[in-house]
C-alpha cells in the first residue's frame, strides 16, 4: 500500500461516525407554546457519572414566567422554581431517565412561548476497535494521528460552544423583541385613553365657562 493510499484511509476513517471517539454532540434545544392551565413534561435518558444542564427561557405570554421542576429516576425533586422567567440547572445524573417539567397551571388566559437547551457531558464513548490495526507503515506518515485527532476534537468543541452562545443570544433577542412589542402596546394604548380624558375635560371646561357667563347675562337683565 502505497502513501496516497494511507492517507486515503486515514481521511476516510476520520469521517466514520464515532471513529477515534469523534462523536456527534449531545446538546439539544427546544422552543414550543405551552397553553394556559396546562403542563408539560420532557424525559431525558442518562448515565452513572455524567452531567445533565437545563437551562430554560420565558420568551413571550403575560409576566414572563412559568413553573418549574426537575425530577431524577428515584422521583426525588431535585429542582422546584415556582414563577421564574428562565434559569439554569446543573445536576450529576445517575442512570434512569430525568424528568423535568413547564407548568403554566397557575395561568388561566395567558400562553407561554418556552425555550429551553439541554447540554449533557461526560456522557462516555462505547469501546472502538483500534484504529491503528487500519494504518500500515505509520512510520512514513509526515503527520501524527494523535495529534489530527486532538485537532478535530478542539474544532468541535468550539464550534459547539459557539452555536450554544448564538442559539442563546437569539433567545435573548426574541425575548426583548416581545417585551418590546408590549410595552409599545402598552404605551399607546394609555397614550389613547389620555388623550380621551384631555378631550373630555377640555368639553367639560368649555361646557362650564359658557353655562358661567349665560348665568351672569340673564342675572342682569
Amino acid at each position: 500500500m502505497g502513501a496516497a493510499s494511507r492517507l486515503l484511509v486515514l481521511r476516510s476513517l476520520l469521517l466514520l461516525p464515532g471513529a477515534f471517539g469523534f462523536v456527534p454532540s449531545l446538546d439539544s434545544d427546544f422552543t414550543f407554546t405551552l397553553s394556559a392551565g396546562r403542563k408539560e413534561c420532557f424525559f431525558q435518558p442518562m448515565r452513572q457519572g455524567a452531567s445533565l444542564e437545563v437551562e430554560y427561557q420565558v420568551l413571550d405570554g403575560a409576566g414572563l414566567d412559568v413553573d418549574f421542576y426537575l425530577e431524577s429516576p428515584k422521583g426525588e425533586i431535585l429542582v422546584f422554581h415556582q414563577r421564574k422567567s428562565d434559569g439554569v440547572h446543573t445536576v450529576e445524573t445517575e442512570d434512569g431517565d430525568y424528568m423535568f417539567c413547564f407548568d403554566n397551571t397557575f395561568s388561566t388566559i395567558s400562553e407561554k412561548v418556552i425555550f429551553f437547551e439541554l447540554i449533557l457531558d461526560n456522557m462516555g464513548e462505547e469501546e472502538q476497535e483500534d484504529w491503528k490495526k487500519y494504518i500500515i507503515g505509520t512510520d512514513l506518515l509526515d503527520m501524527k494521528l494523535e495529534d489530527i485527532l486532538e485537532s478535530i476534537n478542539s474544532v468541535k468543541a468550539r464550534l459547539s460552544k459557539s452555536l450554544q452562545i448564538q442559539t442563546l443570544l437569539r433567545a435573548f433577542e426574541a425575548r426583548d423583541r416581545n417585551i418590546q412589542e408590549s410595552n409599545f402596546d402598552r404605551v399607546n394604548f394609555w397614550s389613547m385613553v389620555n388623550l380621551g380624558v384631555m378631550v373630555v375635560v377640555s368639553a367639560v371646561q368649555v361646557y362650564m365657562l359658557k353655562s358661567l357667563f349665560e348665568d351672569k347675562r340673564k342675572s342682569r337683565t
